[in-house]
């Protein structure tokens, strides 16, 4: 049997063929593959300095020239490096996982920097916002896919978009326009999942739900308590309101996973929505509305 340290040499191995057509000068080739190494490693901090200097580097112009100059396809590595994930990870059990996360900057010329609510920072802070998707197995973890939000404020300024280095083609979308066109790339592309999930961002946006929905792909999103959902009728009831209403043996305690002080308890209730029945495939689909709340 393989020790772990070869089977890793042997992982790297293939993720380098996979990857190396990518890059068609040799140079380039070597250094791609030193930067991912460095991100693998013990490093302390991933910056260029730091990563440069673990490549055995005098400075960080390598680094800077293979993240900035050198001529490579980054959309092409999302697509092999998800065929890569699929077959080391695929399992119809998993979920996809739609998140964003905040990179704090200084400056204003970073494209898509503005002041807005950062989850790094847990406030309003000068930052770009990336939008993720995630890959979630029984077999482990990794990220597939990637967005760059850019805010009205850059995509109404042409001559500002066009210093950054950002294509006149490009127009404004939204955070959860930006998670469906990741979502449908990952779908199409036959990625197995037998969920998709994501925060209130994404699950109060309507026309993702919809579209969701059109696919026959189960999903579970977070809602705002002042959603609007039909509820009992085609009237619109908002969320808390639902959940004021249920009866007390509409609740069950159960563990929302384990936390730093052990198992976490909640109360959680589950009530159907309404919901259009068009045709015989639409009766094989529930439409529900999933409340947690503090026992306390």
């Amino acid at each position: 049997m393989p020790s772990l340290e070869t089977a890793i040499v042997d992982r790297f191995d293939d993720l380098a063929q996979r990857l190396g057509p990518l890059f068609p000068r040799s140079e380039t080739r070597e250094r791609a593959m030193g930067y991912i190494k460095g991100l693998l490693s013990r490093c302390e901090r991933k910056n260029g300095w730091q990563l440069a200097e673990w490549l055995g580097d005098v400075s960080p112009d390598g680094v800077q020239y293979l993240l900035d100059r050198a001529r490579w396809d980054a959309d092409d590595a999302r697509d092999r490096l998800r065929q890569w994930v699929i077959e080391l990870l695929g399992d119809p059990e998993s979920v996809l996982v739609l998140d964003e996360t905040g990179f704090i900057k200084k400056g204003q010329h970073s494209v898509g920097v503005q002041r807005q609510y950062s989850g790094t920072a847990g406030r309003v802070e000068n930052s770009q916002i990336g939008v993720f998707l995630l890959y979630a197995s029984p077999a482990g973890h990794a990220f597939l896919d990637r967005a760059l939000y850019v805010p009205k404020s850059w995509t109404e300024d042409r001559h500002r978009c066009r210093r950054a280095g950002i294509p006149d083609d490009v127009e404004f979308a939204s955070k959860p326009e930006l998670a469906r066109r990741m979502l449908e790339r990952a779908l199409d592309h036959g990625t197995p999942a037998s969920w998709v999930t994501g925060d209130s961002i994404y699950g109060g946006n309507r026309r993702l739900r919809f579209w969701l929905e059109q696919r026959s792909q189960p999903f579970v999103l977070e809602v705002a308590c002042n959603e609007p959902l039909w509820w009992k009728s085609f009237q619109y009831t908002r969320a808390d309101e639902s959940m004021a209403a249920l009866p007390d043996d509409a609740w069950q305690t159960l563990s929302a996973g384990a936390g730093s002080k052990g198992e976490r308890w909640y109360e959680w209730a589950l009530t159907p929505l309404m919901r259009l029945q068009l045709n015989e495939e639409d009766r094989r689909w529930g439409h529900y509305l999933l409340i947690r709340r503090s026992r306390s």
